[in-house]
């Protein structure tokens, strides 16, 4: 008898993938259907089948997606995963902000290189050239970015998705050619940028799906020109007048930016009013990627003990900002409502 039920409890294993309230309601329905798609009828087969077959890959693979959307629930799911949910989907969007105002970055830098900006002074000898048709062709692959945040934003999801994958490509195969020929600028520095800010939104890109609620398409549009203006912008200056050591890297302004973040919504996390929880934690979880992403750089300034003590510094003053924040993140689950309103947010 044992042996019939083999089959079964391999099914069974694979379900233990979806969050507990889905599989006590949907587990003994999604067996029955499993193993009603292997029976043939015949006795001796089917015996024979319960005992030796498994689950085949499609199948695990589709439970792993459905997964993947219930732990990162939407409208209709319960409050800690519809919280999650929407903690992913913001911190998602606001890596892809992030790509998009660095490629309006890169189209700036790339025009006052070419001299299509007259009323700037020439760039800098230190800065790179961007004088080779490779170089140019990188430039424009990277601008993507720009039409993917877009796209995302105007609920475009999986045109969105797939191209971030063609785009991440380049610079991986960019990554792989400089770590084999020895050109890479930092050990950990590019790798830790491909892995944190490339690779992991467009797999967390799997948070959007036709539960999530849709975007505030408006907030999110207009955050680009005004992150150019308020970020870029003042680097550009710096730049221009070749102060280079007021610059911090890459790891050290998402540090900042996300640690202003912090402190800019703290007295509304405060209050306790409705709705700040959601925003809280996703402020918690992009200061754990900002995090994470200083901690990977660390490495690469091993020979300066004055720029390992900047980072650790810009990385204690994202803790303590995060810190102010994640008393409202921890209550987020027990404030959202078992099945939230069909409204135009996220956070």
């Amino acid at each position: 008898m044992n042996s019939d039920l083999d089959l079964e409890q391999r099914y069974r294993r694979v379900l233990r993938l979806l969050p507990g309230y889905y599989r006590e309601k949907w587990e003994e329905d999604m067996v029955a259907a499993f193993l009603d798609s292997w029976m043939t009828g015949d006795p001796d087969e089917d015996s024979v089948t319960m005992e030796f077959d498994r689950p085949s890959r499609r199948e695990m693979a589709s439970v792993a997606g459905l997964a993947a959307r219930l732990y990162l629930g939407g409208v209709s799911a319960p409050r800690r995963y519809f919280a999650w949910g929407q903690a992913v989907r913001g911190t998602v969007l606001a890596v892809l902000l992030l790509q998009a105002i660095l490629s309006i970055d890169q189209l700036v830098y790339l025009a006052w290189w070419r001299g299509l900006i007259g009323w700037l002074p020439a760039p800098p000898v230190i800065l790179p050239a961007a004088n080779n048709i490779w170089t140019v062709v990188w430039y424009a692959v990277y601008c993507t970015w720009i039409m993917i945040f877009i796209v995302l934003v105007l609920g475009h999801y999986r045109a969105a998705q797939a191209a971030a994958v063609l785009v991440i490509v380049p610079d991986l195969v960019a990554v792989l050619q400089a770590q084999l020929a020895g050109n890479l600028p930092s050990r950990f520095g590019p790798w830790a940028y491909w892995i944190l800010l490339n690779l992991a939104p467009v797999l967390a890109m799997s948070a959007f799906h036709r539960d999530a609620p849709p975007v505030a398409r408006r907030a999110w549009l207009l955050a680009l020109p005004a992150g150019f203006l308020l970020v870029s912008v003042p680097l550009l200056a710096v730049q221009m007048t070749a102060h280079f050591a007021w610059m911090l890297d890459t790891p050290g302004q998402c540090c900042l930016l996300v640690a202003l973040a912090c402190l800019a919504h703290t007295p509304r996390a405060r209050s306790s009013r409705p709705g700040t929880g959601v925003w809280s934690l996703t402020l918690t979880l992009t200061a754990a990627l900002a995090g994470l992403y200083r901690i990977a750089t660390l490495g690469d300034y091993l020979h300066d003990p004055h720029l390992v003590k900047v980072s650790l510094a810009e990385l204690l003053i994202l803790v303590a900002a995060a810190a102010l924040v994640a008393p409202d993140a921890a209550r987020t689950q027990a404030a959202i409502p078992a099945q939230p309103p069909f409204r135009r947010l996220v956070g």
